[in-house]
C-alpha cells in the first residue's frame, strides 16, 4: 500500500470540525473526492463524506450553510497504516462498510486510501500480468527452436 499513497503522502484533504457541511462541500468539489478527514487541531475527530452529506443534512431537513461538520460527521475514524496490503484494505472496507480510510503513521494521519484507488491499483496490476501473459504466448507461438 506504500506504493499506492506514496505520491499523495502528506496529502489529507481535511476540514475543522467547526466548519459549515457548505465549506466542506465545497471543499470536497474542489478536490472531487468523497470523504475528508475532520480535524480538531492536528487530531482527527472524525471523516465527513458525501454520505454523511446525504443521510443526516438533506434527509433531516438540514441545510448545508446552517450545519456545522460536527453535527452530521462520522466520529469513527478507521485507519490503516503503509505495511498493510491493498486485500487487508479491501476487507476492512467490506466488513465496515465504508469506501474510504485514513492511512496513519507514528500517530499522524498521512494519507487516505479508496476503494476507487484499490480497483484502479488491481486494474493497473491485472493488466501488466495480461500484457506479459500476451507477450510470453506470442514468443511461443513465433519462436520456432527449442525450450
Amino acid at each position: 500500500m506504500a506504493e499506492l499513497i506514496g505520491p499523495r503522502r502528506g496529502v489529507v484533504l481535511s476540514i475543522t470540525a467547526d466548519a459549515t457541511v457548505y465549506a466542506a462541500l465545497e471543499r470536497l468539489a474542489e478536490h472531487d473526492v468523497g470523504m475528508l478527514v475532520v480535524l480538531d487541531g492536528d487530531k482527527p475527530v472524525g471523516i465527513f463524506s458525501e454520505r454523511d452529506l446525504a443521510r443526516k443534512v438533506e434527509l433531516r431537513g438540514r441545510t448545508a450553510r446552517a450545519t456545522a461538520v460536527r453535527e452530521v460527521m462520522t466520529p469513527e475514524v478507521l485507519y490503516v497504516t503503509p505495511e498493510h496490503t491493498l486485500d487487508r484494505c479491501l476487507v476492512l472496507m467490506k466488513k465496515d462498510r465504508v469506501r474510504h480510510l485514513a492511512v496513519a503513521e507514528n500517530g499522524k494521519v498521512v494519507g487516505v486510501v479508496s476503494a476507487r484507488d484499490i480497483l484502479v491499483d488491481a486494474a493497473a496490476t491485472d493488466e501488466k500480468h495480461i500484457r506479459g501473459l500476451e507477450a510470453d504466448r506470442l514468443v511461443m507461438t513465433t519462436n520456432t527452436g527449442t525450450y
